[in-house]
């Protein structure tokens, strides 16, 4: 296996255990809220990007989250010697941006002429 492969390898076992690491952190947030008025959420992440009416005095609360990030680009080489002489051959890959979208919802109840949450949709395993 090539160094360059290798490195590239360990790099997906790091993020993979970073992920199963973190699973659950969005969601165990969530989970504080259950009970609290909707305000709650309102005073800590703002207003909701979507309210949905579900009829039966129920509501979903919407947050929508984008973030972004620089994946930077490789580049690596490997001398050569053919019957022509020395060559060095170079393989680059390119950098990029990582755009990511996040929904967290909650499920809320009227009561007393207030909304209080009720439960979440857990968000995807992307954004926890």
């Amino acid at each position: 296996m090539s160094t360059h492969r290798a490195g590239r390898l360990t790099s997906k076992i790091v993020f993979i255990a970073t992920a199963f690491a973190l699973a659950g952190c969005a969601s165990d947030i969530m989970k504080n809220y259950v009970g609290q008025p909707v305000e709650s959420v309102v005073l800590d992440y703002g207003p909701p990007t979507a309210v949905v009416d579900l009829g039966q005095g129920e509501r979903a609360y919407q947050w929508r989250q984008v973030s972004t990030s620089t994946v930077a680009g490789t580049s690596s080489g490997e001398v050569r010697h053919t019957k022509h002489g020395t060559v060095y051959e170079e393989t680059e890959t390119p950098g990029y941006i990582e755009r990511q979208e996040c929904f967290y919802t909650f499920y809320a109840r009227a009561s007393g002429g207030r909304w209080f949450i009720t439960n979440f949709r857990r968000p995807k395993l992307e954004c926890e």
